[in-house]
């Protein structure tokens, strides 16, 4: 019970705090209920408990974190992911507690539904942060694996990198702002869809040539790669499939074969390119 009323008063606590800074009339108000709410279910185990307690105090800062630098959606959601996993526990309390049962129920239906009408701005432009990250991966993550092979000279490949991404994520930018701006859907707006997909490609290309800039071995620099790329993968995977609810394992596997294979044609291609024109630089 006492963990229960220190859960409870936490969650109140974070979705008071949130509520504060949330711009959106809807949100705030959505949020507020929540707290409410969770602050009456603290208040139910304080009636049976009678002791005064605080809050964890390492969550409240570490979620609000999440929500100022991942969105108001992800920190929310992780929040409730994670305490869904003590709720458990109410279920095998009800027998003792007729106010468990109520809990329980509260917890696994109504904030589920609450969650879902929270409107958050970066999961409408998903699709265009999709776009840029998934191309920049595939088509950089290949083009360094061919370069790898064919030049075999790390400054010189991190400058055909750095120009070609560039390159690239202007392309990239300049085309979801024609896409968007076609279908007219109006609810995303063309140049904030653009900047997205520009800001995913660059931010993903800087992070794929770093290790040809401090790794002389151009192999080793390539295995870096690789690494990053699986990284960067799981990491949105996952960010994804907390904010969307949906499962992680598939897109994650899909996104990664792609990438992989591409990664792995290009590496072939460079061996053969350095064969016939029997490159050395």
């Amino acid at each position: 019970m006492l963990k229960a009323q220190r859960a409870e008063l936490t969650e109140a606590k974070i979705y008071y705090r949130i509520a504060g800074f949330e711009k959106d009339e809807n949100n705030r108000a959505i949020l507020l209920q929540i707290a409410k709410e969770e602050e009456r279910q603290a208040n139910i185990w304080k009636s049976y408990t009678r002791q005064e307690i605080r809050p964890h105090k390492w969550k409240v800062p570490f979620y609000i974190f999440l929500v100022r630098c991942f969105g108001l959606t992800f920190g929310i959601k992780l929040l409730e992911r994670n305490s869904h996993r003590g709720v458990q526990a109410y279920g095998a309390m009800r027998s003792d507690f007729p106010e468990a049962e109520e809990m329980y129920h509260t917890e696994k239906e109504h904030e589920d539904k609450l969650l879902e009408m929270l409107k958050d701005k970066p999961l409408d432009y998903l699709g265009s942060i999709v776009l840029g990250l998934n191309d920049a991966l595939v088509e950089l993550t290949g083009v360094l694996a061919g370069l790898t092979l064919g030049i075999q000279n790390s400054p010189m490949i991190a400058a055909i990198g750095i120009i070609t991404g560039i390159s690239a994520a202007f392309s990239m930018a300049g085309s979801e702002y024609l896409s968007t701006k076609t279908e007219n859907s109006g609810k995303v707006k063309p140049t904030t869809s653009a900047f997205y997909t520009g800001i995913a490609y660059i931010t993903t290309v800087i992070a794929l040539i770093v290790p040809y800039l401090i790794v002389k071995n151009v192999f080793i620099a390539l295995l870096l790669t690789i690494g990053i790329a699986i990284s960067i993968i799981a990491a949105f995977n996952w960010y994804v499939s907390v904010a969307r609810g949906i499962p992680f394992k598939k897109r994650f596997l899909e996104m990664l074969s792609i990438s992989l294979s591409v990664a792995f044609i290009s590496f072939f291609v460079g061996l053969i390119v350095n064969q016939i024109f029997d490159i050395n630089v």
